[in-house]
């Protein structure tokens, strides 16, 4: 029986098709989609649609095509690009998917003298610590650690960061002047990978990030995310 199709561009209805099914949870990491001739005849279109409809989610990451296998629900990994920086929540909504967050800290600390230096200020001076693990599909994609200077981000240790994320509250307050970015592999302490839900020998991906607004140093942030469920991916053009 061919499927009822509505105004939108025929390879969106497909492509939107397939990540209903996904994102309900009929179709599983590794489960196989209809092919291309499946696909042809349920929606009754082209097979230059349906071939389109794959090929896009297969760039998007949500499948994988194995040639001469067949087509697979991708497994969930996180996708962000090292040259930018973009609200996680809105990442992973853009993939269709649930965000969620969880707040382990969120306190006044002083600031001994490693701490003064980076964030180019005196020891002792106080700023909110605040450490938040990011969920997707409610599957943990990154721990969020950061110190922040509310003479520079005023009412930052007062927020509910499980309805708005930190980047969003200092986008908002402290507009970015200067973005540093320092991205490291390295094995997580057990700690983390308690609350990341990492296996033993699992690598992490760590990104140090330090923001600049009006001069001074606003925040700074380790990002701790699973090898297996992240990856960064950016594309630039030399001047």
């Amino acid at each position: 029986m061919s499927v009822e199709l509505k105004s939108e561009p025929l390879y969106l209805k497909i492509k939107n098709h397939i990540l209903g099914r996904i994102d309900s949870g009929e179709w599983m990491a590794s489960t196989r989609v209809p092919s291309e001739n499946e696909l042809v005849k349920e929606f009754s279109v082209s097979r230059m649609t349906t071939n389109r409809a794959l090929r896009e989610l297969t760039d998007e990451g949500y499948l994988i095509r194995v040639a001469g296998v067949g087509t697979f629900v991708a497994e969930l990994k996180a996708k962000s690009n090292p040259l930018e920086i973009h609200n996680i929540a809105d990442e992973i909504r853009a993939r269709h998917h649930d965000y969620s967050a969880e707040v382990l800290i969120c306190e006044p600390v002083k600031a001994n003298a490693k701490i003064a230096t980076i964030m180019n200020i005196n020891v002792g001076d106080m700023l909110t610590h605040s450490q938040i693990i990011h969920k997707e599909q409610g599957i943990p994609i990154q721990l969020e650690d950061r110190l922040v200077n509310e003479d520079v981000v005023p009412g930052y240790g007062d927020q509910d960061f499980t309805k708005e994320t930190p980047y969003a509250y200092l986008i908002k307050m402290a507009p970015l002047q200067k973005v540093e970015h320092v991205v490291k592999a390295i094995i997580a302490p057990n700690s983390i990978k308690t609350i990341l839900d990492m296996a033993d020998e699992e690598a992490c991906l760590l990104i140090e990030r330090r923001t600049w607004t009006k001069e001074r140093v606003a925040s700074t942030a380790k990002l701790y995310h699973p090898g297996s469920r992240y990856e960064l991916s950016g594309l630039f053009k030399p001047e």
